[in-house]
């Protein structure tokens, strides 16, 4: 079941370092694209303490993975490094 008031609307983060985007959550999953310091993501879920789900584009294409919190700074967190409207 699922909480009345939650927020599922994926969230625009840049990243701060050059970041694997996985297709599984562990290091040694394979690598779908690698992300350079400055790109924008959509974090589409935070799924654990280690990693959060995204969407990006990459080559014309839209990718999903799963990218490490510490790309995004603050742990990654919500208020971390969302971009401002």
């Amino acid at each position: 079941m699922g909480k009345a008031g939650v927020d599922r609307t994926p969230v625009v983060h840049n990243t701060i370092v050059d970041c694997p985007v996985y297709d599984g959550m562990k290091k040694t999953s394979i690598i779908l694209a690698q992300t350079t310091s400055g790109n924008e993501v959509q974090v589409t879920d935070t799924i654990n303490a280690y990693f959060v789900r995204v969407r990006l584009e990459k080559d014309g294409q839209t990718k999903v993975g799963y990218m490490d919190r510490r790309c995004f700074g603050e742990r990654g967190n919500e208020r971390g490094n969302r971009k401002m409207k």
